[in-house]
């Protein structure tokens, strides 16, 4: 079976190399539509092997993602955006499942990188060039419509996931956000569609989610709950509804109706890595209400789901702080260090829990290290840290 890899881009000379050399020795083809690139985007794209296309924006991504698909010749399609990369690891099984004959869709599991929330999510990017599968929605455009309509008049094809970490996406950190605009485009879109589904519930959760996270947390809410009546049996849609409603209750500092909302999302038959954020905020809010048992068990649950998950290791020894168990809490803290070397807060606490225990010099180690951290991001926090540890005598 022949793979393709099929791609819309503007203006993304930074990323796109680091994308198509995870995916040039994957794919057969790669198909790059280019939407009114003003820097080296299509050169880049070309130098890489890719069939670059050209496209006038029309403010519609469905459009233009299926303007991109016209231009592809493989049985299977793979889709990616420019700052997203494909995981090695998941490549033997993308090879040994375009070769079955029942998938028609093939769900992926992304990561979100520097998301604050959760760190995972499902994302329908790999699936049949079957000639009724199209895009829909002018904003999160995607497949799922038109597959649902093909599985009901087709009902052998199955839809399917693959296990394990699929796709490493860098586009929700803070700056990659601010820099495309994409809170106000996303709205303007999302926004203009609801106005013709009002019970969509997808278009509830991502707007609703939207405008908890931009501070209208009255607005957001009213579209999550719509979203709930909505939703019926599409557990993936319902567990972000009712991820997001803990998040604005928490907001509005409910923490009873946050804690209600992120066990109901807890409860649903989804991939468990997808329950990541829940089990992790659950905790959050277990620890802030000194339930530090409820806290623990919410963090060992989040960890064993992913023992590579860093703010559940720093979140557990605080729970371990806490409690006192401060052996388990140093363990804790170099186990979320180790995965994320540039921890600051891990390093800070580790520095506490070090003097607590009467090890100094890996206290003032870990405190310079805080020190060295913060002055990049947080110079007030740097700063104050000298100050302690000068008046303490250690620097």
């Amino acid at each position: 079976m022949k793979l393709s890899l099929c791609m819309i881009v503007k203006n993304e000379a930074a990323t796109l190399p680091q994308c198509l050399t995870s995916v040039k020795d994957v794919v057969d083809e790669m198909i790059v539509l280019d939407t009114g690139s003003s820097d080296r985007t299509p050169e880049i794209a070309s130098i890489y092997g890719a069939t670059v296309h050209h496209f006038q924006w029309c403010n519609d991504f469905s459009a233009a993602r299926n303007a991109a698909m016209q231009h592809v010749t493989g049985d299977w399609i793979l889709v990616l955006d420019a700052d997203e990369t494909l995981t090695p690891e998941i490549v033997p099984q993308i090879q040994s499942v375009i070769q079955s004959e029942e998938y028609l869709l093939v769900n992926l599991v992304r990561h979100e990188v520097g998301a604050e929330q959760s760190p995972y999510s499902l994302v329908s990017r790999l699936f049949r060039n079957h000639p009724q599968i199209h895009f829909s929605r002018p904003y999160h455009a995607l497949v799922d419509d038109s597959v649902s309509e093909i599985v009901t008049k087709e009902p052998h094809w199955q839809i399917g996931y693959l296990q394990g970490l699929a796709i490493l996406h860098q586009g929700y950190q803070k700056a990659a956000i601010a820099q495309g605009n994409k809170h106000a485009k996303a709205e303007a879109a999302m926004s203009e569609f609801l106005k013709t589904h009002p019970h969509d519930p997808y278009v509830c959760s991502k707007l609703g989610a939207l405008y908890v996270e931009t501070g209208k947390i009255d607005q957001g809410m009213e579209l999550l709950k719509r979203g709930i009546a909505a939703s019926e049996e599409n557990y993936e849609i319902l567990y972000e509804l009712h991820y997001h409603l803990g998040i604005a209750y928490n907001r509005l500092q409910n923490s009873r109706q946050a804690i209600f909302h992120y066990q109901a999302a807890i409860k649903l038959p989804i991939y468990p890595i997808l329950k990541l954020g829940a089990y992790n905020n659950l905790g959050n809010l277990f620890k802030a209400a000194g339930d530090l048992q409820g806290a623990k068990i919410a963090y060992e649950t989040a960890l064993k789901i992913d023992p590579n998950f860093a703010a559940g290791h720093y979140n557990l020894g605080m729970t371990f702080k806490a409690l006192g168990l401060l052996t388990d809490a140093i363990a804790a803290y170099q186990k979320a260090i180790k995965l994320k070397p540039n921890y600051a807060e891990a390093y800070q606490n580790l520095g506490v829990v070090q003097l607590k225990v009467g090890n100094v010099q890996a206290s003032v180690t870990a405190f310079k290290n805080a020190i060295a951290l913060h002055a990049q991001n947080n110079p007030q926090e740097a700063q104050r840290l000298r100050q302690v540890l000068g008046e303490m005598g250690f620097i």
